[in-house]
């Protein structure tokens, strides 16, 4: 998963590539033609409403472009979202990302080699190995 800080994000104005898809909206009620990246927001950290909107829209519309986790994203969240389908977090403002590199580091069991499935490899690592 890519970590961008708060600094390094620009909201995405008037282009038609970026879907910038609220919280509350339904991921089978918009086109995806021409999308290659959907910015998803969190409110607040205690709202998962964009988790479910990850995964939808990884394993159920197929979106093989970059979802992004913009608003109040804290270290914490970031192996639940990589799993969820997430590709880039952006980081709010006070944390830190050199701790949310060592947050991601602490779950190898999630990236390549895991031994659970995800959003965007189903299969565990055992079950690929075994065919």
């Amino acid at each position: 998963m890519k970590l961008l800080t708060a600094a390094d994000h620009t909201p995405v104005i008037d282009n038609p590539a970026v879907l910038v898809l609220a919280n509350d909206a339904d991921p089978f009620a918009v086109s995806l033609d021409g999308v290659t990246r959907i910015d998803l927001h969190f409110p607040k950290f205690t709202d998962g409403r964009a988790y479910s909107q990850a995964f939808l829209l990884r394993r159920r519309r197929e979106f093989s472009g970059e979802i992004r986790a913009t608003g109040d994203v804290l270290v914490d969240q970031l192996a639940q979202m990589e799993r969820s389908g997430f590709d880039v977090a952006v980081l709010r403002a006070d944390q830190k990302l050199d701790i949310a590199q060592r947050v991601l580091a602490a779950y190898p069991g999630y990236g390549v080699g895991k031994y659970q499935g995800d959003a965007v490899d189903v299969e565990p690592h055992f079950a690929a190995t075994a065919a």
